[in-house]
């Protein structure tokens, strides 16, 4: 992004915070007053990765819609499951920072993490089928995972999102 396209405004009310918005061509940057310049700029370069970042998740995801992701669990619950669960909503939400995916079996509603939306198809489905999975059985118990176990590979996409937890 070229420099003149930043914005950086200070308030003497704000301590400690940073945050960043897209003002159509402008980032706009809001800082405390009292931040050095050198700080400025280290955190100029933090949001603005963190805007790329969220606004290549959110490209991913609307690649990705919920008509696709009902569409792919539909898919997973028949080769997998023998098609018993049947979800009445499957749908990407934002607001999971410490959860990939959840389930309502009472109204049949799942969703996942938009954070799952940059990560490959694979491990979408597993967490898919993961909650799809919660459809049957509701508890994480042996037979819980003897259903999700089903699934190819399923030890290797728990390891995987395990890894992007620890960081």
């Amino acid at each position: 992004m070229p420099e003149g396209s930043v914005a950086v405004r200070r308030s003497a009310r704000r301590r400690r915070t940073v945050s960043a918005y897209r003002d159509g061509d402008r980032t706009i940057v809001l800082l405390p007053a009292r931040m050095s310049r050198a700080e400025e700029q280290r955190w100029i370069a933090i949001m603005l990765e963190r805007l790329a970042t969220q606004e290549r998740r959110s490209a991913r995801r609307a690649a990705r819609g919920d008509a696709e992701l009902g569409r792919r669990a539909g898919e997973l619950s028949r080769q997998y499951l023998g098609g018993v669960p049947k979800p009445k909503s499957v749908r990407w939400v934002t607001n999971q920072g410490s959860r990939w995916g959840s389930c309502t079996p009472v109204d049949g509603t799942i969703r996942l993490s938009d954070r799952l939306a940059t990560m490959p198809g694979w491990v979408v489905d597993y967490v898919l089928v993961h909650e799809l999975a919660h459809l049957i059985e509701i508890g994480h118990g042996p037979r819980f995972y003897r259903l999700v176990d089903a699934y190819p590979k399923a030890e290797r996409d728990r390891g995987y999102l395990l890894g992007v937890v620890a960081g």
